[in-house]
């Protein structure tokens, strides 16, 4: 089991930059790919990208490609979504998820594990 916890969200002007943390818990962290989701109001979750176990492949919807990248830190337990170019449609609450198999990295039901969400606001 793990436990995840997002922080770095917040209020940044379009063209700008942020840095998103999804910080786990357990022994086993690299026993988990992570995916990253996000929702904005009366929005379904979309995937946003997901990086695999090792942390040496990296999937991206095509909204994001080219300006966020993902990284992770398995000593740290920790990995990071680095947000570049920013546009006020990328303004969503940002989720992580785990998953210990996945089939489809960007299907959100085969993630067991999700964070609280942060808030990501891109003002024009």
């Amino acid at each position: 089991q793990v436990h995840l916890v997002e922080s770095g969200g917040g209020l940044v002007q379009a063209g700008g930059s942020l840095r998103l943390s999804c910080a786990a818990s357990g022994r086993t962290f690299s026993s988990y790919a992570i995916g990253w989701f996000r929702q904005a109001p009366g929005k379904e979750r979309d995937f946003v990208g997901a990086i695999s176990w090792g942390g040496g492949n990296t999937y991206f919807a095509d909204s994001v490609k080219g300006r966020f990248t993902i990284s992770r830190d398995n000593a740290k337990n920790t990995v990071y979504l680095q947000m570049n170019s920013l546009k006020p449609e990328d303004t969503a609450v940002y989720y992580c998820a785990a998953a210990s198999s996945i089939r489809r990295w960007s299907d959100r039901h085969g993630y067991g594990y999700w964070g609280q969400g942060t808030q990501v606001t891109v003002s024009s």
